[in-house]
């Protein structure tokens, strides 16, 4: 019986480890694992809770490193996991949707159109996790400010598919000063392609004919950046256009 007791306490005390030490040491003391075994609160089948954490994190390893995983890995995947019942999975997906959007949040607070790294660090929490390409148009007043945004491609950036009437109507609509264009590169390499030059080239272009000029474009990989106004490629390409 007393046996039986001690067991049982222990059990009780190996669950509740992470949470000891939260409350001794703080939440930066705690590895990923802890962490959500924190959030799962209890394990299963003779499973402890932290070694339910580390298999969830084994698992979503597939899509990304350390809990970025768990942004990618799809709900079905969690739910096939022992002891990860829908419940579970669903407060999973969720923790890691609510980590990407305060990272998004503390980003805007320091969101600067006249700084590419600040446009860029907003963004990044947005795009760096998604799987196909995306380009946007940022419309911006006279003291560049933010006051709209558009898709102009999915799935594919390519400057053949990017109507320039589209937009010229969206910057005039919105009685915008200036445009940005950010994108993602969902392989992790912001470098720009020929396809991005093209693209730059082409809305360069139409913002010296509308008198909106373009500022910049942005392209996001996994926590990098490129600006080609940083890189002097808005420069460069403005001189090479009016040379013609």
């Amino acid at each position: 019986m007393k046996s039986d007791q001690y067991e049982n306490n222990e059990y009780y005390r190996m669950q509740n480890l992470p949470y000891e030490k939260f409350i001794a040491h703080g939440s930066r003391s705690l590895t990923d694992s802890e962490l959500l075994a924190i959030l799962l609160r209890t394990g299963t089948h003779g499973v402890g809770v932290l070694e339910l954490s580390e298999r969830v994190l084994a698992e979503s390893a597939r899509y990304g490193n350390g809990l970025l995983g768990l942004y990618h890995i799809p709900l079905g995947e969690l739910r096939r996991i022992d002891g990860i019942g829908e419940v579970k999975a669903i407060q999973l997906k969720t923790i890691a949707e609510l980590s990407t959007r305060m990272a998004q949040a503390k980003a805007k607070s320091g969101l600067s159109f006249r700084q590419p790294c600040s446009v860029a660090d907003y963004y990044m929490e947005r795009f760096r996790h998604e799987s196909v390409e995306y380009i946007l148009l940022l419309l911006l007043d006279p003291g560049l400010h933010l006051i709209g945004e558009s898709i102009l491609s999915q799935g594919t950036v390519n400057a053949s598919l990017i109507s320039p009437r589209e937009v010229f109507i969206q910057a005039v609509q919105a009685q915008a000063a200036g445009m940005m264009l950010l994108h993602n590169h969902p392989g992790g390499d912001p470098s720009p392609s020929g396809n991005d030059i093209r693209i730059t080239e082409r809305i360069l272009r139409l913002g010296q004919l509308s008198d909106i000029p373009l500022f910049d474009h942005i392209v996001i990989g996994d926590n990098r950046y490129f600006s080609f106004k940083e890189h002097g490629l808005m420069t460069e390409i403005a001189q090479a256009e009016n040379a013609l």
